[in-house]
Protein backbone atom coordinates (compact mmCIF):
# COMPACT_ATOMS: atom_id res chain seq x y z
CA UNK A 1 0.00 0.00 0.00
CA UNK A 2 1.45 3.81 -0.77
CA UNK A 3 0.92 6.57 1.31
CA UNK A 4 -2.15 8.44 0.14
CA UNK A 5 -2.37 12.51 0.31
CA UNK A 6 -5.38 11.81 2.19
CA UNK A 7 -3.30 10.18 5.50
CA UNK A 8 -1.08 12.96 4.90
CA UNK A 9 -3.55 15.99 4.93
CA UNK A 10 -5.45 13.88 8.47
CA UNK A 11 -2.01 13.33 10.20
CA UNK A 12 -1.01 17.28 9.60
CA UNK A 13 -4.49 18.06 10.54
CA UNK A 14 -4.62 15.66 13.88
CA UNK A 15 -0.88 17.27 14.69
CA UNK A 16 -2.34 21.00 14.22
CA UNK A 17 -5.93 19.95 16.19
CA UNK A 18 -4.14 18.94 18.90
CA UNK A 19 -6.15 15.44 19.08
CA UNK A 20 -8.57 13.43 16.54
CA UNK A 21 -11.73 14.84 17.54
CA UNK A 22 -10.85 17.72 16.68
CA UNK A 23 -9.69 17.06 13.41
CA UNK A 24 -11.91 14.94 12.88
CA UNK A 25 -14.88 17.49 12.96
CA UNK A 26 -12.62 19.70 10.58
CA UNK A 27 -12.24 17.27 8.31
CA UNK A 28 -15.88 16.25 8.18
CA UNK A 29 -15.08 12.58 8.87
CA UNK A 30 -15.84 9.90 11.25
CA UNK A 31 -13.03 9.64 13.87
CA UNK A 32 -13.03 5.58 13.50
CA UNK A 33 -12.08 6.47 10.04
CA UNK A 34 -9.67 9.03 10.81
CA UNK A 35 -7.25 6.66 13.14
CA UNK A 36 -7.99 3.83 11.03
CA UNK A 37 -6.42 6.31 7.99
CA UNK A 38 -3.61 7.28 10.54
CA UNK A 39 -2.72 3.76 11.61
CA UNK A 40 -2.17 2.83 7.68
CA UNK A 41 0.29 5.19 7.45
CA UNK A 42 1.85 4.24 10.36
CA UNK A 43 2.34 0.74 9.64
CA UNK A 44 3.32 2.31 5.96
CA UNK A 45 6.15 4.42 7.66
CA UNK A 46 6.79 1.61 10.31
CA UNK A 47 6.12 2.65 13.14
CA UNK A 48 3.95 5.04 15.73
CA UNK A 49 4.46 9.05 14.23
CA UNK A 50 1.56 10.00 17.61
CA UNK A 51 1.22 9.27 20.78
CA UNK A 52 -2.36 8.73 21.90
CA UNK A 53 -2.66 10.55 25.40
CA UNK A 54 -6.35 10.78 27.19
CA UNK A 55 -7.23 13.98 25.31
CA UNK A 56 -4.71 14.95 23.25
CA UNK A 57 -1.55 13.56 21.00
CA UNK A 58 1.44 14.78 20.93
CA UNK A 59 4.20 13.62 18.18
CA UNK A 60 6.73 10.75 18.51
CA UNK A 61 10.55 11.16 17.55
CA UNK A 62 9.37 9.35 14.23
CA UNK A 63 6.53 11.92 13.90
CA UNK A 64 8.76 14.74 14.68
CA UNK A 65 10.78 13.87 11.31
CA UNK A 66 7.77 12.77 8.98
CA UNK A 67 5.98 16.52 9.70
CA UNK A 68 7.87 18.63 8.02
CA UNK A 69 8.00 16.15 5.06
CA UNK A 70 4.16 15.86 4.94
CA UNK A 71 3.74 19.31 4.63
CA UNK A 72 5.78 19.62 2.29
CA UNK A 73 4.43 16.57 0.17
CA UNK A 74 0.90 18.11 0.36
CA UNK A 75 2.21 22.05 -0.03
CA UNK A 76 3.73 20.75 -3.39
CA UNK A 77 0.65 18.53 -4.57
CA UNK A 78 -1.87 21.51 -3.91
CA UNK A 79 0.53 23.44 -5.88
CA UNK A 80 0.42 20.98 -8.73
Amino acid sequence: MAISLRQLEYFITVVDEGSFTGAAELLGVSQPGLSHQIQALERELGGPLLERLPRQVRLTPAGRTALPHARASLAHAQRA
